[in-house]
C-alpha cells in the first residue's frame, strides 16, 4: 500500500511518514501490522473527539440513512445544518449570529476576506507575520511566511503585515483597511499567545477607523483552549470568526461567522457572493452538531485545562526549554530542530505519535483528542521523556 501511495497519491513533502492505517479508535491508530499508536496529534487538532466517537459516528449513519446531498448550499432547509448554526449562533456572542458553512478551514478563510471588502468597500487586508490561515490564493496572500508563497506569486494585492503582540504595529490599521485578520494563539508560529490585552486593542483600533477583525479560530476552536473559542480567553469579541478542524470530529468542514447584516450583502450586489456546492453538506453537519453537543455537554473546554496542567507537570525534562500554548493546544520546544526531528520519529517507534508546527522549528505538537484520558496522558509523556533520555547524551 505505501508503494501505491507513493506513486498515485500526490504528495506534500519529499518524505512523509507513510504509516499504513487499518484502523483507530478513541485515542489509538492501528496500523496494518496491528501495532498501535497513541495520538498526541488528533488529526491536527481536527479529532477533537478522538477517533470512531459512538455518537459522532450514529450522528453520520442516521443522517445517511435520511439523505445525503441535495441542493447547493443556501438553497433548502435542512435540518442538521439549521440546527447546528442555530445552536451556535445561541453560544456565541449576540453579535455572532449567522454562520456560514463551507468544507474547509482554507475555505471560510476566503469567504471572510470577501465579507470584509463587501462590507467596508475598501480593498487592504492586514496580517501577522508568521500567521497561517490557509493554502488556497487567498488565505495563502495572507499568510505571514514568505518562504511557503514566493513561487506562487503573484498573489492578491493589497496585503500588508504587522507583528502579532507589537502594540506599535497596530498603528498600521487605518481608514484605508477593510479587516485585520489574525489567530486567537499563533499556531504555525509556535503556539503563541496574545499578551497585554494585544486583540483588544486591535479591535478598539478597528472600530476606531471602521476596518473589521477576523478571528481564525480553526486551530484552537471548539474546547481546545479551555473555552469554546480562543478569542474568549482574551477580552474581545471579533466581528469575523472562522471555524474549522475540530468542529466535526475529523469530518471535512470549515465556516466563517459574523452579525446579519454583514452576512446579507452576499446575497445581493451581485448575488451569490459566496457560493459552495457540499458547504452545510447535511452528513457532514449532522457531524458538526454531535461534536457540539458532545463538547458542551461534557465540558471539554474546562476539561482541558486541567489536562493542560497534567501535561506541563510530566513534560520536565533538561531537552524541553519551555512548554507553550494553552489547553490541549500546546507544543514543547526544544533546543533546535534535530532534537525535535528526533524525539518525534523517536517516539514513533515507541508507539506515540507527535508532529512538527509549520514554521517553529524547534516546537513538538502535542494537540490530542480533548478526549484523552490522564492515564493516556501519562502513558505519552513517559515515551517523550524516554525518548529524551535517549537521545539527550548527544545534545548535552
Amino acid at each position: 500500500m505505501k508503494q501505491d501511495f507513493l506513486k498515485y497519491q500526490a504528495q506534500t513533502s519529499p518524505y512523509p511518514l507513510g504509516m499504513e492505517v487499518s484502523h483507530a479508535i478513541g485515542s489509538y491508530i492501528y496500523d496494518t501490522n496491528d501495532k498501535k499508536y497513541l495520538d498526541f496529534v488528533a488529526g491536527v487538532s481536527a479529532c477533537s473527539l478522538g477517533h470512531q466517537h459512538p455518537r459522532v459516528n450514529e450522528a453520520i449513519i442516521n443522517q445517511l440513512n435520511k439523505y445525503s446531498h441535495v441542493m447547493v448550499y443556501g438553497e433548502y432547509a435542512q435540518h442538521p445544518a439549521v440546527q447546528y448554526c442555530k445552536l451556535l449562533a445561541e453560544i456565541l456572542p449576540p453579535s455572532l449570529n449567522k454562520v456560514y458553512l463551507v468544507n474547509s478551514g482554507t475555505e471560510a478563510c476566503e469567504g471572510a476576506l470577501k465579507l470584509v471588502r463587501r462590507v467596508t468597500g475598501r480593498s487592504q487586508l492586514i496580517s501577522c507575520h508568521n500567521a497561517y490561515h490557509g493554502n488556497t490564493m487567498g488565505a495563502m496572500s495572507v499568510m505571514g511566511f514568505e518562504e511557503r508563497k514566493q513561487i506562487f506569486r503573484p498573489l492578491i494585492p493589497d496585503v500588508d503585515f504587522i507583528t502579532f503582540n507589537n502594540e506599535d504595529d497596530i498603528e498600521k490599521i487605518t481608514t484605508r483597511t477593510a479587516g485585520i485578520i489574525l489567530e486567537s494563539i499563533q499556531g504555525g508560529a509556535g503556539f503563541i499567545q496574545p499578551t497585554n490585552d494585544f486583540l483588544a486593542k486591535v479591535k478598539k483600533r478597528c472600530e476606531e477607523v471602521g476596518a473589521l477583525m477576523i478571528i481564525d479560530e480553526i486551530q484552537p476552536g471548539f474546547g481546545r483552549t479551555g473555552k469554546l473559542f480562543g478569542f474568549e480567553n482574551y477580552n474581545v469579541v471579533p466581528d469575523v470568526v472562522i471555524i474549522g478542524k475540530g468542529m466535526a470530529g475529523g469530518m471535512p468542514v470549515g465556516g466563517f461567522i459574523a452579525n446579519e447584516k454583514y452576512m446579507d450583502l452576499l446575497t445581493h450586489d451581485p448575488k451569490l457572493g459566496h457560493i459552495t456546492t457540499f458547504g452545510g453538506h447535511p452528513v457532514i453537519a449532522a457531524a458538526s452538531l454531535a461534536t457540539l453537543q458532545e463538547i458542551l455537554e461534557q465540558d471539554y473546554a474546562k476539561r482541558s485545562l486541567e489536562k493542560e496542567k497534567l501535561f506541563r507537570s510530566l513534560l520536565v525534562h533538561p531537552l524541553i526549554e519551555e512548554v507553550r500554548g494553552k489547553g490541549l493546544m500546546l507544543a514543547a520546544m526544544t533546543k533546535s530542530a534535530e532534537i525535535t526531528n528526533q524525539v518525534i520519529f523517536k517516539c514513533q517507534e515507541k508507539g506515540l505519535i507527535l508532529f512538527w508546527l509549520l514554521f517553529e522549528q524547534n516546537a513538538i505538537r502535542i494537540t490530542p483528542p480533548l478526549t484523552i484520558s490522564e492515564e493516556e496522558i501519562k502513558e505519552g509523556c513517559a515515551i517523550i521523556i524516554e525518548a529524551m533520555n535517549e537521545i539527550n547524551e548527544n545534545f548535552i
